[in-house]
């Protein structure tokens, strides 16, 4: 996805860079239609194979990681489990049409926040500063 208008100020949460990985390009694009405008910098992921490689070399990591549930070759809860064994502290935002909250009741490994599938722009958008004003 492209990146951020220089200029665009949105507070302190400006600029802060967001994996989200989804195997629905559709999806993708909505993601960062609704975060770049803000002034996040947003990298996109069809893959979670090549999310999870990118996110073990990258320096810095991502100030949070938005991950779709289901998936191809691995679903969300792997994927956040994977995650959390390269930083426990990670910030993650589970989205999903297929399942919902109770999916990750029992598990030791959880994300920060759920977010159902369809959502509106806000609901993205203040779960994202809600997460961000927690780092």
């Amino acid at each position: 996805m492209s990146e951020p208008q220089p200029g665009i100020s949105q507070g302190k949460n400006s600029g802060a860079l967001i994996y989200v990985v989804d195997d629905e390009p559709m999806l993708l694009e909505l993601a960062a239609a609704i975060l770049e405008p803000q002034g996040y910098q947003v990298t996109s992921f069809r893959d979670p194979e090549v999310a999870l490689q990118t996110y073990a070399a990258a320096n810095p990591r991502p100030d949070l990681l938005i991950t779709d549930y289901a998936m191809h070759s691995m679903n969300g809860m792997e994927l956040i489990n994977s995650f959390r064994q390269l930083d426990p502290r990670q910030k993650i935002m589970l989205v999903s049409g297929t399942v919902a909250e109770d999916i990750f009741e029992g598990s030791a490994v959880k994300p920060d926040r759920f977010l159902a599938k369809p959502y509106l722009a806000p609901q993205l958008s203040r779960l994202v500063k809600e997460l961000l004003a927690e780092k």
